[in-house]
């Protein structure tokens, strides 16, 4: 008698951990400029906005292509579209080396942003090789690739400051050849995967027209976007809040981007479980408490007394600042695997188009925010403004959630679904 849960066979593994590699090193190369920004904001006299833009250039190009790289993997598979799209991107990283001026690096970001892409190729690529009951851990493992973003903070400060900040580029193109080799040899193509469709990319797009792919865009820009916006703030946000040297900094700021990355696996497994309405509500929470008290700026005050005027200090130090930070990236790696489980619940035939523009929300998200958080600066002069633009954006999503989803669900009572912690705890 055949058994309803088949072993999976070691091709499809094999798949899962070569596009997760290959998930990895784009995403580091992608957000070079989190870290290379800082000595170029210098060089460059760039203000706050600039800054912001010139980081925020290769996400947009990331976010745009998402869409056509999802329907491509859809209609060609994504063993060439990946290969293809991860070659492409070695002449511009090299040519990074060699811009000197603020427009060079505008125009060579949009090539190099081409890597961001990786994403939308990646997930149906990896979720057609598992069964449904297990794609939210494949596409939760492949998410895991983000933690390219903490890869990237542990690299290129060392390179940077060994051998000057033209050396990361020239390395992350060498390292980006061999992950095409490694890709190339290690992943494999079914013709079964393919979907055959002469949909037009405009045609695709309709799909925005459905209320449910709006709103997993909007908690995906959060979770997403969030986390891209912020993993490319944050390096020049410990310089500047708490004086650290940039080495110093990148690791402390590797402690949002790890977990926010490698623990997307977990969140893909807890939302197999537990659905993936519960485990993106406790996430919106989560973040909104999180935020909450990051938004809070370095203040005092004096407070005339019995005894006098007295002076006090109320802001977060470097720890508390990081210890918020880390549950932040946790939250949000959890709220990534949620986000697709809901796409691979609703749309099992389409999961490459609704990926796609999922995840070109999402970058828009990443793209917009940076620049957003640099105008921020230079109006208010507070850093922290930055997490008050995201707790406002968390609001409309906890709200909107709330509409559509919480409103309809029996809270109390015999048939109310018990949360993923009241789970845990009942065992």
């Amino acid at each position: 008698m055949a058994t309803s849960n088949p072993p999976l066979s070691g091709k499809s593994w094999s798949v899962l951990v070569v596009s997760t590699l290959a998930f990895t090193v784009c995403f580091m190369v992608w957000m070079m400029f989190g870290v290379i920004g800082i000595p170029l904001k210098e060089t460059l006299k760039l203000n706050a906005t600039q800054f912001g833009l010139l980081m925020a250039t290769p996400v947009l190009t990331g976010s745009l292509i998402r869409v056509p790289l999802g329907i491509w993997t859809d209609k060609y598979g994504g063993r060439i579209v990946m290969t293809l799209l991860m070659a492409l991107t070695v002449p511009a990283i090299w040519a990074m080396s060699y811009a000197t001026a603020f427009w060079h690096f505008l125009i060579i970001g949009l090539f190099v942003g081409l890597a961001g892409g990786s994403f939308s190729v990646g997930t149906p690529y990896v979720a057609r090789w598992f069964p449904k009951h297990r794609q939210g851990m494949a596409m939760g493992v492949y998410g895991a690739g983000n933690s390219g973003a903490a890869v990237n903070k542990f690299v290129a400060p060392a390179l940077m400051v060994a051998f000057g900040w033209t050396m990361v580029p020239q390395v992350y193109a060498a390292i980006m050849v061999g992950t095409v080799i490694v890709f190339w040899l290690g992943s494999a193509s079914d013709p079964k995967h393919l979907v055959s469709s002469n949909t037009r990319f405009v045609d695709q797009l309709k799909a925005l027209k459905d209320p449910r792919v709006l709103k997993y865009c909007q908690y995906y820009s959060i979770v997403f976007g969030g986390y891209v916006a912020l993993s490319l703030w944050m390096v020049q946000y410990y310089v500047g809040e708490f004086g650290l040297d940039v080495r110093v900094a990148a690791l402390l700021a590797a402690c949002f981007s790890l977990p926010g990355g490698v623990l997307r696996a977990i969140g893909g497994v807890m939302s197999d479980r537990f659905g993936a309405h519960s485990v993106t509500w406790w996430v919106m929470w989560v973040s909104w408490i999180c935020l909450f008290l990051l938004s809070y700026p370095q203040t005092d005050f004096t407070v005339l007394t019995v005894d006098g005027p007295r002076s006090f200090h109320i802001g977060l130090n470097v720890y508390g600042f990081t210890a918020l930070m880390f549950v932040l990236g946790i939250a949000w790696a959890f709220g990534k695997a949620s986000v697709f489980k809901y796409i691979s619940d609703d749309y099992p035939h389409n999961i490459g188009t609704i990926s796609g523009i999922v995840g070109l929300a999402g970058g828009l998200g990443g793209f917009v925010l940076p620049i957003m958080f640099g105008a921020l600066l230079d109006l208010t002069g507070v850093r922290s403004s930055a997490f008050m633009l995201m707790y406002g954006v968390v609001w409309v999503s906890l709200i909107w959630m709330y509409w559509t989803e919480v409103r309809k669900t029996e809270v109390m009572g015999a048939n109310a679904p018990a949360s993923p912690l009241a789970r845990v705890f009942a065992r």
